[in-house]
């Protein structure tokens, strides 16, 4: 079992950890690996994709030939969760910023993002949201957050504020607009690698 993360920037070293403590929280072995360059993604059995500068994290996985690799991996139906900038990479269509500032899109979710849907930095919080795979509520930090404005018939929504879709899933791909790695709860990405097990 190999679990990647795209390590090009942003919450690596978190998701690594936070994936690995999941690994170990249900008994099962696994490896992680960070992924810089083209040829790792078709090893790995699921894959992260951080959160960090979209524009940049997608024009580098364009020149580094992992996009590529990663729509391959969608297509052979392994699991992808995209958190923050994850989000809007996954989307198929994005805002008047995305298309001014010619943001690359993976396009692996019928969803359109509104980029900054929570404002600045500084504008950033912590809510308590109620997800459909959780008993109690999860304690979502919410960075310089982008939001999903419309989804196709089949995407799921899992969790709303007020009128912008914060999680969705279609098939094996999930899309958080919070940072699960940045809590020591683990249960996002357990409810992640159930797709595995």
């Amino acid at each position: 079992m190999k679990l990647g993360v795209i390590a090009i920037q942003g919450d690596v070293s978190e998701h690594v950890e936070a994936l690995e403590n999941a690994l170990r929280q249900r008994g099962e072995n696994g490896e992680v690996v960070t992924i810089k360059h083209k040829g790792i993604v078709p090893e790995c059995d699921a894959l992260v994709l951080p959160g960090g500068e979209s524009t940049t994290l997608g024009k580098l996985l364009m020149r580094e030939g992992i996009a590529d690799e990663i729509r391959e991996m969608n297509a052979a139906g392994k699991p992808i969760m995209g958190t923050c900038a994850g989000l809007i990479l996954l989307a198929t269509a994005g805002d008047e910023q995305v298309a001014k500032t010619h943001q690359h899109l993976l396009g692996l979710m019928d969803t359109t993002v509104n980029r900054n849907a929570f404002g600045r930095q500084r504008d950033s919080f912590e809510i308590g949201l109620e997800l459909p795979f959780l008993d109690t509520p999860y304690n979502a930090v919410f960075i310089r957050a982008p939001g999903i404005v419309e989804a196709g018939d089949d995407v799921k929504v899992l969790a709303k504020i007020d009128d912008m879709i914060v999680a969705a899933e279609q098939g094996n791909v999930l899309a958080l607009a919070f940072h699960p790695e940045l809590t020591e709860d683990l249960r996002v990405h357990q409810y992640f690698l159930d797709k595995l097990f």
